[in-house]
């Protein structure tokens, strides 16, 4: 779905500056000496969208760090506000693309990566493009820390399947697969898309890929 433009998008952000890294290729290796130096861990979400995950997730986690990477700074700028209402000091937003990870991160600079809802683009020739396709875990590989992690949910089923193939063979360990997250009740901080899901009955799948050596 195709984001609607914002009134007002640049006032919006500056008005949020403090906690938006407009240079993160700058950072590179001093993310957490620059922006939080008592952080115990370094998070990132990939596509956080409007950030009610990563806002929420790092309310209840003070002493870790997060970095939220967003292509789309209209939706963007919505995450911004949340943590700025909030007065979050651990979280800072970037106007990125995931396939530039390891121009922005130093090797072993990140402990855990979450994707959450990412596009499913059809497998015939865009395949490539999913942010849970080998190239693209492989590509995490660069950046994250020994035994580090990627937690992944998703409510389209052919994708769910497809990454679990994927992990593996980027040299991940497979462990919390489920294919109905909620089936007991809600489970974690939830998403804008996931909460909607969850209201109208639909499963979650989710899973934790572990890094390991090759």
């Amino acid at each position: 779905m195709r984001m609607r433009k914002k009134k007002n998008l640049v006032p919006r952000m500056e008005r949020c500056a403090a906690c938006q890294v407009k240079d993160g290729f700058a950072l590179k290796g001093r993310w957490r000496e620059t922006l939080m130096p008592g952080a115990t861990e370094l998070r990132l979400e990939l596509g956080c969208g409007k950030g009610r995950f990563t806002v929420e997730t790092a309310r209840q986690n003070p002493e870790i760090l997060f970095i939220a990477i967003e292509k789309v700074p209209d939706a963007l700028v919505v995450a911004m506000e949340r943590a700025t209402e909030l007065a979050l000091k651990n979280v800072f937003f970037v106007v990125g693309d995931a396939a530039l990870l390891p121009d922005y991160f130093a090797q072993d600079e990140v402990d855990l990566i979450y994707i959450n809802f990412c596009d499913p683009w059809p497998p015939k020739g865009q395949a490539k493009r999913r942010l849970t396709h080998r190239g693209f875990l492989t590509l995490y590989r660069k950046v994250l820390k020994g035994g580090g992690q990627i937690h992944f949910k998703t409510d389209n089923q052919p994708l769910f399947e497809f990454s679990v193939l994927e992990f593996p063979e980027a040299g991940y360990e497979l462990s919390e697969v489920t294919r109905n997250l909620h089936e007991h009740g809600p489970q974690g901080v939830m998403t804008d898309y996931e909460a909607k899901f969850y209201a109208e009955g639909l499963p979650i799948n989710r899973c934790v890929g572990t890094l390991i050596p090759q």
